[in-house]
C-alpha cells in the first residue's frame, strides 16, 4: 500500500497526495460500519486499482488533531480571519473560533482583514486582542499590509484558514500564492453578508512544509464538544491566568464573591466586551445543556 494525504473530498471520493501524483479513492466500506469518515487532512494508506488508476482507502493513521467544524483532520494552526468592515467585525464569533482552537490546544493567528477599510478601527482590535494575548495581524490586499508577516506565521505548519463568509479569506489566499486561482465572491448590499465561495474543505500546498485548508465560510457554530460548560473558563487567555486566584478555586466568575476577573474587568484590565461575550457564550452552553 501507499501513503499519502487526503487533500479534497467531494461526493463521497476523496483525492490522496502522493507527493508524485494525486489519486481519486473511495472509502472503504468497513469505514461507514465503524462510523468513521475520512477527513481532509488525513495521512492515509490507499490501495490502487491497476485497472483505471483509482485507489481505496485502506488505512487511517492516528490523528494529532481534529476539527468538526471546519471537518480536517492534523491541522497545527488555525488562522481565524476576519474584516474590520464590509462584513463588521464580529468579537463574539471571534472568540468562540478561538475558543475551539484553544480547546484543541492549536498555535492561533488573528488576522484582521480589509484594513484598509478603517485603520483605526483595525489597530484598537488589534491592541485588543494582542492584550487579550493572541498573535494579531492586519492584512489588506490592497495595500499589501501584513501579508507577508502573515507568509511567515503559515510556514512549517498545516493551518486551516476560518471565519464568515465574505471576510476575504479566498482573497488571501490568492494573495498568498495566485496559483491557487480560488473563486472570491462580493458582499451582499442588503444584509451585509459574504456568499459562499469555497464550497469544500481543500488542502493547498504554500510550499514543502507549509499547507493551508480553505473552508466554507460560517457565522455560527455550536461548541458541543466542550463537555462541561464551567471549562469555557480555560479557554480565554486573559480570563484563564487569572483561574486560581479567585475567592474560591470553582469560580466560574459569574456572580461569585472575590473574583479575580471582575475585579480585572472593573480595572480595565481584562476587555469588557471580552468579558461580556464570556459571558454571553456560557449562557449559551449552559442553556442549551438544559434543553437535554
Amino acid at each position: 500500500m501507499l501513503e499519502g494525504r487526503i487533500i479534497k473530498g467531494i461526493g463521497g471520493f476523496y483525492y490522496v497526495d502522493l507527493e508524485t501524483e494525486i489519486i481519486e479513492c473511495r472509502a472503504k466500506g468497513l469505514f461507514r460500519e465503524q462510523k468513521i469518515t475520512p477527513l481532509v487532512g488525513d495521512v492515509v494508506k490507499i490501495r490502487i486499482s491497476s485497472e483505471d488508476n483509482t485507489g481505496y482507502i485502506e488505512e487511517i493513521m492516528g490523528r494529532k488533531a481534529e476539527l468538526v467544524r471546519p471537518p480536517v483532520a492534523n491541522i497545527t494552526q488555525v488562522v481565524v480571519v476576519a474584516s474590520v468592515k464590509m462584513p463588521e467585525f464580529n468579537t463574539w464569533l471571534v472568540d468562540k473560533i478561538l475558543v475551539m482552537a484553544e480547546e484543541k490546544s492549536l498555535d492561533i493567528v488573528l488576522c484582521i482583514n480589509k484594513a484598509d477599510l478603517n485603520l483605526i478601527r483595525s489597530e484598537q482590535l488589534k491592541e485588543l486582542y494582542t492584550k487579550a494575548g493572541y498573535n494579531a495581524i492586519l492584512t489588506s490586499k490592497l495595500t499589501g499590509l501584513g501579508i507577508e508577516e502573515l507568509r511567515n506565521e503559515l510556514k512549517d505548519n498545516i493551518n486551516v484558514f476560518a471565519g464568515p463568509s465574505g471576510v476575504g479569506k479566498s482573497t488571501l489566499l490568492n494573495t498568498l500564492n495566485p496559483s491557487f486561482k480560488l473563486e472570491t465572491g462580493d458582499i451582499s448590499k442588503k444584509n451585509q453578508r459574504g456568499k459562499h465561495t469555497t464550497r469544500h474543505v481543500e488542502l493547498l500546498k504554500l510550499d514543502i512544509n507549509s499547507f493551508i485548508l480553505d473552508t466554507p465560510g460560517f457565522s455560527s457554530f455550536d461548541l458541543d464538544f466542550i463537555e462541561d460548560y464551567k471549562d469555557l473558563r480555560y479557554y480565554f487567555r486573559d480570563i484563564a491566568k487569572y483561574n486560581g486566584e479567585c475567592k474560591f478555586n470553582s469560580c466560574i466568575h459569574v456572580n461569585e464573591p472575590n473574583c479575580a476577573v471582575k475585579n480585572a474587568v472593573k480595572e480595565g484590565i481584562i476587555n469588557k466586551e471580552r468579558y461580556d461575550n464570556y459571558l454571553l457564550i456560557l449562557d449559551e452552553m449552559k442553556n442549551k445543556k438544559r434543553r437535554y
